[in-house]
């Protein structure tokens, strides 16, 4: 059975960023194979805390893991993305916590000729319950960058291109020996890319890259819930240098509605009756999302509270022929403003009233009254 990822790094499951990095740095340095040399037990553990990182300081991945523990990550999706490379993936981690790679490995790693990834955009998108409910197309401005057209993404102006780095001969890294360890890091002249531009496009600078504002059709389903995201792969920045492009994220928030409240598939409402058609029984229309009506009987003697269902007048279900009920809630509204015949005829009811007609407070109140003389007895 797998240790949990928090416990085996020794942190709680609130930690911060920093505090999982200080963590992290302490265990790796007390059972790093070079500190550690021929201990096939200290090489398992290294690896187990690299893996433990790799999936908590990644915010998607720790997310997952939060709700759902290591099974996460069965099913073929190995451990979050931690790939067999031990010592490649080793090396990027401790990129990230130190700026350098300890250890004196090989990483085997290509130089990317310049070429990054774009990053990922987010976009916040809200929407009415009515368009969550029936779905919509949604045109969206999204401010992004787009491949240099001057030098097709290059960075070097046309006619001339990127030059291996003479720092570290096309590597993209440099080492150099520090006591026991051997330090690599990432080329100070390249940044790592393997090649520097001498002679830059004048248009993006150098960077392969343009800002721009990108008009994007994006399909909202129906049943769409609040907090739902939609990914769409490769809508993202443009990569550095003719790399690919990263993903837009669009984020979907479902606004209150004025009269319904939604809890998944089922819609909840509260409707005011008058005294009268709760005492003597009616009916009220109701207006439904799909844009129709529809007709609640309310039975005599009706009290505040009384809950009625609508079958299949709730919200879909996200690619589902399913539907959810309309729940509608009654509260009595007590008569205000009475004129001098209503009130007549209420003090008139008033009188010839008996307790059948008041059970619910004749009973509390006679209840009420044993309670407190049992009490004084005692």
């Amino acid at each position: 059975m797998k240790v949990d990822y928090y416990e085996m790094l020794g942190v709680s499951r609130d930690v911060d960023e920093k505090g999982l990095k200080v963590a992290f740095r302490k265990l790796a340095m007390q059972y790093h194979p070079d500190r550690n040399p021929g201990d096939a037990e200290a090489e398992g553990k290294f690896k187990e805390l690299g893996e433990a990182y790799e999936v908590l300081k990644d915010q998607q991945k720790r997310s997952a893991y939060d709700r759902f523990g290591h099974a996460a990550f069965q099913n073929g999706n190995g451990a979050a993305g931690f790939r067999g490379d031990f010592s490649s993936s080793m090396a990027d981690i401790f990129d990230d916590i130190f700026g350098e790679m300890m250890g004196g490995r090989s990483r085997g790693r290509q130089p990317s000729g310049g070429r990054e990834r774009g990053s990922d955009l987010r976009y916040n998108m809200d929407i009415s319950l009515e368009e969550a409910f029936a779905g919509k197309t949604a045109e969206i401005g999204v401010p992004t960058t787009i491949q240099c057209d001057e030098c097709t993404g290059t960075g070097a102006r046309p006619g001339s291109s990127p030059k291996t780095c003479s720092t570290c001969g096309g590597i993209g890294r440099v080492r150099a020996a520090q006591g026991f360890f051997s330090i690599e890091r990432s080329c100070p002249s390249c940044q790592g890319r393997g090649q520097v531009i001498a002679d830059p496009c004048g248009k993006c600078g150098g960077d392969g890259r343009l800002p721009e504002e990108r008009k994007l059709s994006v399909n909202i389903p129906a049943g769409i819930e609040d907090g739902t995201r939609i990914r769409l792969a490769g809508e993202g920045e443009a990569g550095l240098r003719g790399g690919p492009a990263g993903d837009l994220y669009i984020f979907l928030s479902v606004k209150p509605h004025e009269f319904f409240q939604r809890d998944g598939a089922d819609l909840f409402c509260q409707v005011p009756v008058s005294m009268t058609t709760a005492a003597l029984g009616g009916h009220f229309d109701v207006s439904t999302l799909d844009g129709n009506t529809t007709r609640v009987k309310v039975p005599d003697g009706t009290q505040t509270g009384k809950q009625f269902r609508v079958r299949g007048k709730g919200m879909p279900v996200l690619r589902s022929p399913q539907v959810g009920d309309l729940f509608i809630q009654v509260t009595i509204e007590t008569p205000q403003k009475l004129s001098r015949r209503q009130r007549e005829l209420l003090e008139e009811f008033e009188e010839i009233s008996s307790s059948e007609n008041s059970p619910q407070s004749t009973g509390f109140f006679a209840r009420m009254k044993e309670f407190f003389e049992h009490l004084s007895e005692t």
